[in-house]
């Protein structure tokens, strides 16, 4: 049995995991899909003091909690962001990594400097109502709820590197409304022997739009 923690991106909640969780489960496992401080359901705990180390408290604290010892974390977007500095905070409780079509940070990285100038643009969005918040997209579905901003921009800070963790997966989206920020990370860990990389045809919302090729890939890197 593996235990999988499913991290959302930004203005995301565990919803965007859920049907992945209950399949996961089918399958034998655990799966706590999360919603990050501040989002969806928890949105009510939405101030400006809680940034991206608030949400890396979350998902270390789940892992000590519930004494997990053989996580893996999967992360879409910017919960590529949380998985990496969980992972650092709590090493021994994490056997893998999947990323979703997300970042993946080194030290001193943050998600805005890791993405291009729409993404910015998108973060910065709906900031002048509060100073502190950013809004979802039109598009988005209507659970959606504001993120808060300083998640987006704080910078990371890692005491140590991802070839700790015996697997790696980086699964690329290849059919985004126009250029994918992640392309270029993509094909640098595709030459990376420590990754699995997959390319999938699918559009950002992996989850929604190649459900059954991402519980393919979950379930292998939980056979690590």
């Amino acid at each position: 049995m593996t235990t999988y923690v499913l991290v959302p991106g930004a203005w995301h909640g565990a919803w965007t995991f859920a049907p992945l969780a209950r399949q996961l489960r089918a399958h034998g496992h655990q799966a706590y899909p999360l919603t990050l401080t501040g989002v969806g359901d928890r949105r009510h705990l939405l101030t400006a003091t809680v940034n991206l180390d608030t949400h890396i408290d979350d998902v270390a604290n789940l892992l000590t909690d519930e004494e997990i010892t053989d996580a893996v974390l999967v992360g879409h977007s910017y919960g590529g962001m949380v998985i990496t500095g969980a992972a650092d905070r709590v090493p021994g409780r994490v056997a893998g990594l999947v990323y979703v079509d997300a970042v993946v940070p080194a030290h001193g990285d943050s998600c805005w400097s890791l993405v291009t100038d729409r993404e910015r643009a998108w973060y910065l969005d709906g900031a002048g109502e509060t100073g502190y918040t950013s809004a979802p997209l039109p598009f988005f579905d209507a659970r959606a709820t504001p993120h808060p901003l300083a998640s987006l921009l704080q910078s990371i800070r890692l005491d140590g590197g991802l070839d700790r963790f015996r697997g790696l997966d980086y699964v690329h989206a290849t059919d985004w409304d126009g250029e994918s920020p992640f392309t270029a990370l993509y094909e640098r860990l595709r030459d990376d022997p420590a990754w699995r990389t997959h390319a999938l045809a699918s559009g950002h919302n992996v989850m929604r739009d190649a459900p059954d090729e991402l519980l393919t890939i979950l379930l292998a890197a939980g056979r690590d």
